[in-house]
């Protein structure tokens, strides 16, 4: 009896802790406002003399003549569709072509998705793309009709460049064919048309990319005002927040060989995958490797968990605004428990969304046939009969019990197959709408991350050489607030950390605590930026866009250039702003300038800065009710 009593107490005690998955003000903001420290929102004194600039630096007019048409069709996820997009309005200018507005195959693959928009509409804002980019592409919504009658009976070649194909390519090789034909086709599936690092006479297209990514590449104008709407409310209670990406995606972590850092379902899955990339020659190596060797490696994700550690040792508070970007985590909630349970405001766009206003977001569409397993239909009376006469001579066994049902999360979901059949079945119309779906909420996580207070990626250069969605977002707030707090961390070193802590990871000595904040302190800094710079920039611009989409103020301190092995500029070397920018950038100064209440010039204490607002949330949580979990993720 005793021992039940102190079961229940602990039950009862420990409940409180537990807070539901959406944002509430009283977990926010328990006790009033709190000050901002400097060193965990405040910007980067040695990056403030940054400001993005990607306007032309030398003479740069608009070809006079044209050598016909160019439409492509882009495979893949958002950060490839968004890498793409970029890389053939630069192929177009080099060609002197009109581009026909790309169309997005995991849209027009979907059936039924809302009328609304078309292919690229359904992310993009159409209007602004064509006349941001008046004055360096010709750019139109379709082929006249004559060509779009003979692209139907396929009389124009199409061509698939190789993953970061070169200027001499397209000039030898795509070229002659799109003078002769006056039309051709481009397939993308990589997600990269044009190499990454062009030579220094083709430094306009560099920027030339800088513009279409950062200024022409706008969302739809509905995908831009849930995103403010989704800001405004992660910042409404007057505290910052902070966007994480785990990068838990099923292709990374078989193309890594990651699977045995899951368990049961999810390895299986992770290694089914991995076999399917292995036939198609994706990737080279045998199917079963050593996970723990590549994590200790760098080459997998940085789990949830250990990003929880490594908030919690920079000095982040428990209740610390955390936005879950992204639209897939491989492994579901239940991964994301152990950072749940030190930050239990940790958010997503379900949490702060209503239902309605993420379907509006979609728009209307019609029904489809659900991808569940329906029973067979009950037998009639007379079926019955006539199967009792034809079932042979009597006395006859009993018929076995009714099998147990299978229940909705067992059946429904990208998983449901593993369990009755040997391999995966085709996609669904349910799946391509699904796909169709996550560009969606990739692009709305994209536009919250960029506008973040701070930004930390779970896994970024992850060694693919493709375009990763984490290296994309940093990328763009480099260029937009170079002297945000975006961290950038070292998964090599960071797992050598954590070996030394192995037994003890909850309540590590003080001298780990210290090296993993002076880490990640270093990999927001400028040291950090050029040592990532080598890694990312090689496999997408977008992802390291300095210098040449930078200028620095006049009085700015000298600093020091940096190059990479082959003598190309990663960092330094910026030209000055104009005139024109230097006094408007001194107006927005003299307004910042002006004092604000909730920072304060004073740094933390190395150990105790969280100490008071630990103590203020845990008191917050024992006054709470006992409440219950939502129902978990199906596809937990």
């Amino acid at each position: 009896m005793l021992s039940l009593l102190v079961h229940l107490f602990l039950a009862n005690y420990s409940a409180g802790g537990i807070t539901r998955y959406s944002l509430h003000m009283d977990d926010v903001l328990p006790f009033g406002p709190r000050p901002r420290p400097r060193r965990l929102w405040g910007s980067l004194s040695t990056l403030d003399h940054l400001h993005p600039y990607a306007k032309p630096r030398k003479i740069y007019p608009a070809p006079d003549y044209h050598n016909g048409f160019i439409y492509a069709k882009i495979y893949g996820g958002f950060e490839k569709i968004q890498s793409s997009i970029c890389d053939l309005v630069a192929v177009a200018r080099l060609l002197n072509a009109t581009l026909v507005i790309p169309e997005i195959q995991a849209t027009t693959r979907a059936k039924g998705i809302s009328s609304k928009f078309k292919s690229f509409s359904y992310l993009y804002d159409e209007d602004q793309f064509i006349s941001a980019l008046s004055s360096d592409v010709a750019i139109v919504r379709g082929l006249p009709k004559d060509l779009r009658e003979a692209r139907k009976k396929i009389k124009f070649p199409t061509v698939s460049p190789k993953n970061s194909a070169t200027p001499e390519y397209y000039v030898t090789e795509v070229l002659p064919k799109l003078s002769k034909s006056k039309v051709i086709g481009i397939i993308i599936n990589g997600g990269k048309c044009l190499q990454s690092i062009l030579p220094a006479t083709l430094e306009e297209f560099q920027r030339l990319r800088c513009r279409v990514a950062f200024h022409a590449l706008k969302f739809r104008p509905e995908i831009r005002a849930l995103g403010n709407q989704i800001v405004s409310r992660l910042r409404v209670s007057g505290r910052p927040y902070l966007a994480y990406h785990p990068g838990l995606l099923r292709d990374t972590l078989a193309f890594h060989g990651c699977a045995e850092l899951f368990q049961d379902i999810h390895t299986e899955l992770i290694q089914y995958r991995r076999n399917q990339m292995i036939k198609r020659g994706t990737v080279k190596e045998q199917l079963s490797v050593d996970s723990v060797s590549r994590k200790i490696n760098g080459s997998c994700p940085l789990m949830p968990e250990e990003v929880g550690l490594l908030l919690q040792a920079l000095g982040y508070p428990s209740t610390t605004i955390i936005y879950l970007a992204g639209s897939e985590t491989f492994g579901g909630q239940r991964i994301l428990i152990p950072l749940r349970a030190m930050y239990a405001n940790l958010v997503d766009r379900t949490s702060v969304c209503s239902q309605r206003e993420l379907s509006d977001l979609v728009g209307p569409e019609a029904p489809l046939a659900s991808d569940m397993a329906h029973p067979p239909p009950p037998k009639t009376e007379k079926e019955l009969v006539d199967e009792w006469k034809r079932a042979g001579p009597r006395p006859r066994p009993l018929p076995p019990p009714p099998a147990r049902p299978y229940y909705a999360h067992e059946k429904v979901g990208w998983y449901g197959w593993i369990g009755e059949n040997d391999t995966e079945p085709d996609p669904s119309p349910v799946e391509f709408r699904r796909q169709a779906h996550r560009l969606l909420w990739d692009a709305l996580d994209y536009f919250v991350s960029v506008e973040a207070d701070a930004f930390f990626p779970g896994f970024h250069n992850d060694g693919s050489g493709w375009p990763d969605y984490s290296s994309l977002i940093m990328g763009h707030r480099l260029y937009q607030t170079p002297s945000g707090i975006t961290y950038r961390p070292d998964r090599k070193t960071i797992s050598a950390l954590f070996e030394n802590v192995s037994d003890h990871r909850y309540h590590p000595p003080r001298n780990w605590t210290l090296a993993a904040r002076q880490h990640l302190n270093n990999s927001a800094s400028v040291e950090g930026i050029v040592k990532s710079a080598m890694l990312s920039k090689p496999v997408s611009f977008l992802a390291h866009p300095l210098p040449e989409c930078s200028c620095r103020t006049p009085k700015s301190p000298g600093v020091q250039s940096t190059k990479d092995s082959h003598g190309r500029l990663l960092f330094g070397g910026e030209e000055e702003c104009p005139d024109w920018m230097v006094h408007s950038l001194a107006m927005v100064s003299t307004k910042n300038n002006e004092p604000q209440n909730e920072d304060y010039d004073g740094d933390l204490p190395e150990d105790d800065s969280s100490q008071d607002t630990q103590q203020e949330s845990d008191r917050s949580d024992m006054n709470k009710s006992s409440e219950q979990d939502e129902e978990m993720d199906p596809d937990d």
